[in-house]
């Protein structure tokens, strides 16, 4: 017995649509975009001193699995969470947090001074101060007369 489908125009043009999709995501990200992929969220605030604070939620993670580098006026935080394993008798029902290698890089200013940069990791949290140099900071002018 032959089953009979009905075909329509608009389910090919989603899965065309969806094709694309997941072409852009693997070319700006290098591999297969999957909906379970951790991209740890990162505040970026700029402080009355013009320096950058950035903070990236890392939980669960140890300090020597996060790598920090800037290079180009690029800051670039990168590490690996690992997948908690089930002890014995457990049985997960339900998996929302992310885990898996991760890459985040964000273009700095140029007037970051590259070799006063601090990160600090406390509580789940990295911190990354990215001062910047002296010469571009705000000041007081004095007006002589």
């Amino acid at each position: 017995m032959t089953t009979l489908t009905r075909w329509s125009p608009l389910t090919g043009l989603a899965a065309l649509e969806v094709d694309r999709l997941n072409r852009m995501f693997e070319a700006a990200f290098g591999e297969p975009f999957s909906p379970g992929a951790w991209v740890p969220p990162v505040d970026i605030l700029e402080t009355a001193d013009k320096d950058v604070i950035v903070r990236a939620e890392l939980p669960d993670m140890k300090r020597d699995d996060i790598k920090v580098t800037f290079e180009n006026n690029v800051l670039t935080i990168e590490g690996e969470r690992d997948l908690e394993r089930n002890r014995d008798g457990e049985t997960y029902h339900r998996m929302e947090r992310g885990h898996g290698k991760f890459r985040r890089s964000f273009s700095m200013p140029a007037t970051i001074d590259a070799s006063r940069i601090e990160a600090d990791y406390r509580d789940g949290v990295l911190t990354v101060k990215l001062p910047s140099r002296e010469e571009s900071r705000p000041r007081q002018i004095t007006i002589n007369g």
